[in-house]
Parts: structure tokens; sequence; C-alpha cells
């Protein structure tokens, strides 16, 4: 898998790695702690009620230690980018990088590149398809979990027949790693309910930089929402989401199946995250790692939207670069819009 690759140092002639993601050995990926077995089951959750759209506020933490107060509305905008080989881009500046909003070029008055803290939310498929990967997808989640900040805090949801909220926010991974002792893969696909459960639970979060990583593989048939409720809630809420696709190579056998892979590549494009798809189980530890890193090495972007009136229309975002001269064709990932203020 790919690294993360500092182009300033590129440019300086020493085209160097900062930090790769090695490959590591399945067997090592439970870090030899021995699970409690004394631990009970979480007790089920029930999906709550409709979802709460996050309140504007004039006040937004972008950098650790650092609180950002306007006047007038701030937008701000995480982005990713990555080289040819999908390795992440770090020592961009702020003139690398061009900000529209509904095809109107934007002005970025403020620009950050730090590691801040993460509130993350694992959305664990533990549906009868996945008796076959269940074991692996724990290593990964397990593996993603040990890449966190002592500053991150993390929440688990399952779904299969139901979703459920097994753990609420904690900094314990050791508390993670063994409710995951618990989830025992059957039944059918709750997808849409466990995202929807997972972007309730944000509404808790301490940390201003929200995501949900999705491990599932395929697509819902058992929901009480919708995937046009869905698609609404996730645009209502400012919680970046990756998901990890284990599907089946000839597609599945149903609609729904087939439908999975689309759904979520959408539901992660639109987050400004992504979506990693499975080709060898073994691939999993490298693949949650990978997206760890993501998640710890983005750009926030801000800018004052020319358009200020608070009518809670869609906006259209588009980030591009304008990176220096010399690099490889670069891509970036940012959110694909927002929803306005109301009045």
């Amino acid at each position: 898998m790919g690294g993360t690759l500092n182009y300033r140092a590129e440019q300086r002639g020493c085209y160097r790695v900062l930090a790769g993601v090695r490959r590591i050995s399945l067997c090592a990926l439970l870090w030899m702690v021995p699970f409690s077995l004394l631990v009970p089951p979480a007790q089920a959750q029930g999906v709550p009620e409709g979802p709460v759209a996050p309140r504007p506020s004039n006040q937004h933490q972008a950098t650790k230690g650092k609180v950002i107060k306007t006047e007038t509305d701030l937008t701000l905008v995480g982005a990713s980018v990555t080289d040819p080989m999908g390795r992440i881009v770090t020592g961009l500046e702020r003139q690398d990088f061009r900000v529209f909003e509904n095809g109107q070029e934007q002005e970025i008055v403020y620009f950050a590149s730090e590691d801040v803290p993460v509130s993350i939310g694992v959305i664990f498929d533990m549906s009868g398809s996945m008796s076959d990967k269940i074991e692996k997808s724990r290593n990964a989640a397990v593996q993603f979990f040990r890449t966190a900040n002592p500053q991150d805090e993390f929440f688990l949801v399952d779904f299969n027949d139901r979703a459920r909220l097994v753990t609420r926010f904690t900094g314990s991974i050791d508390k993670l790693q063994n409710r995951l002792l618990y989830t025992a893969a059957h039944g059918m696909t709750a997808l849409y309910d466990g995202v929807y459960l997972g972007l309730s639970q944000m509404r808790g979060a301490h940390n201003t930089k929200k995501a949900l990583l999705i491990l599932s593989d395929g697509g819902d048939n058992h929901s009480r929402y919708s995937e046009s409720e869905i698609r609404r809630f996730v645009r209502e809420a400012d919680v970046q989401i990756y998901a990890i696709g284990l599907f089946d190579p000839d597609g599945g056998r149903t609609v729904e199946e087939r439908n999975g892979p689309p759904l979520l590549e959408d539901l992660t494009a639109m987050t400004g995250g992504r979506m990693f798809v499975v080709q060898r189980l073994d691939e999993l530890p490298d693949i949650a790692t990978k997206i760890s890193m993501e998640l710890r090495n983005q750009y926030v972007l801000g800018y004052r939207p020319s358009n200020r009136n608070h009518d809670g229309t869609w906006r259209k975002i588009k980030v591009k670069l304008r990176p220096p001269k010399g690099l490889p064709p670069l891509t970036v990932y940012a959110k694909t819009g927002y929803l306005a203020p109301t009045p």
C-alpha cells in the first residue's frame, strides 16, 4: 500500500517518505492482548427517531489548540490529496488550492494542515453474509483503533437485522476490542439503519472533526430507513464517511447487493471520504491503516461564502489544485457540498 509523501521535501531534492503503511501479519494484529471473556455484550439499542441537522455556529475548532471565531459564516472544507500511487501528499500550501461554490471561486481565508483530534464511529456489518469475513474484519477494526491519537474518541455500531449501539464514545481501545469479540455474523443487513444510528451518535461528539468508517459486504435489505432518507441525512450532517467494501466478485445475487457498492461510493464521495474495495481479505489491515493516515493528514480550507443568504439550499463545492511545477498529477478529495444555514 501507499504511504505519506512530503512533496515540499521532494522539491528540495530529497523526495522523502515520511510514513509508510507496512504490511503486517494478521496474527499480530490483535497485538497479543488477551480479550476479557467476562465482559457482557452491550445492551442492544433501538434506532432513535429522525436526525437533527447541525446548527450553524460562529466558532470552529480547526487546529489543535486553536479556535476560529468569525463575525460572518465561515465554511470549512477538509481535503485529502494523493499522488498517482495513492500515497497521501503533505507539504502543500494555501496557494496550491482553489475552492469554488456553485461554480464561483471563493477566497481562502483560513488554511491548516495539522493533525487534530477526531471523533470516529465504526459501523460494523455482522450480517450472515459476513460469516466468512468476520474474523479478518475484526482484525482490521482493531488495527484502525490502534492507530488512534490520545485525544481521539470512538464509538461502535454493529448491524444485522437491526442496528445497535455497542459502545458509546470512548477513548479505551481495550474496551472496543472486547466488544468486538461479541460480533457474531448472522441475519439480514440493516445498513441504512446502521449509518443513521452512527450519524445520530455524532451529536454527542467532543471533537469538531467527525468521521464514520463503514465495514460492509453489500447492500441493505432490512432497514427502517430508505436510501433517499439516508442520502438526505448524510447531506445534513457534517461527517466524513469512509467505507471498506468486501463485495462479492460477481456483484452479488440480489438487487440490494448489486446496489451496495455504488451507494457507498456516493456517500463517501459526497462527504470527502473514500471507499476502498477489498480484493483480498489479507489487505484489510493495510487499508484500515491507510484510512487512519488519511484522516490525520488532511488540509482544512476556510472561506466566507460570497452568497450570504441563509436560505437552507444545497451549495455545491469543488476543490481544485494548482500545485507547484514538477509534481505528478495529484488527486484531491473533498466534500461536494453543504446545506446553507436557515434564517
